[in-house]
């Protein structure tokens, strides 16, 4: 009898965090470490500059008391990384002027991001960006 391993789901690392602004620190330093552990230091970079500004946003628009993040093995060189907060409010990219100091980030996320976008679920939305090795930079 031939015995074989089933699956047991994707690798995934989650937390919440304070909505704070010191969060988005603390959340990159976490997502960093998981894709180190998983093997994909080629995603590091892009995923600190990514979980960064989706924290920052859930933290800055949304009266949170949390924000969520995960972080989820999609592949040999891909992730996916989620924000979770209470808003029901969309993101939406900014059109920022030259010398305006804020509204890049998302820019920044759909610059990054393999794709990313925005859903409404029970009790507020999350934001998610897929990473892959192809895509980072």
């Amino acid at each position: 009898m031939t015995m074989t391993a089933a699956p047991v789901g994707p690798q995934r690392y989650q937390e919440r965090y304070p909505a704070t602004l010191e969060s988005a620190p603390q959340a990159r330093r976490d997502i960093a470490l998981a894709l180190e552990t998983w093997g994909l230091p080629q995603l590091v970079d892009v995923a600190k500059h990514v979980v960064t500004e989706l924290v920052a946003n859930a933290v800055e628009h949304t009266d949170a008391d949390t924000v969520g993040a995960s972080i989820t093995r999609t592949g040999e060189a891909s992730a996916r990384i989620v924000v979770t907060d209470t808003s029901r409010t969309r993101p939406a990219p900014g059109a920022p002027a030259a010398d305006d100091e804020n509204g890049r980030g998302l820019v920044l996320v759909d610059a990054l991001a393999h794709a990313w976008n925005s859903e409404l679920v029970h009790g507020g939305k999350r934001v998610w960006a897929e990473l892959r090795a192809d895509s980072a930079q």
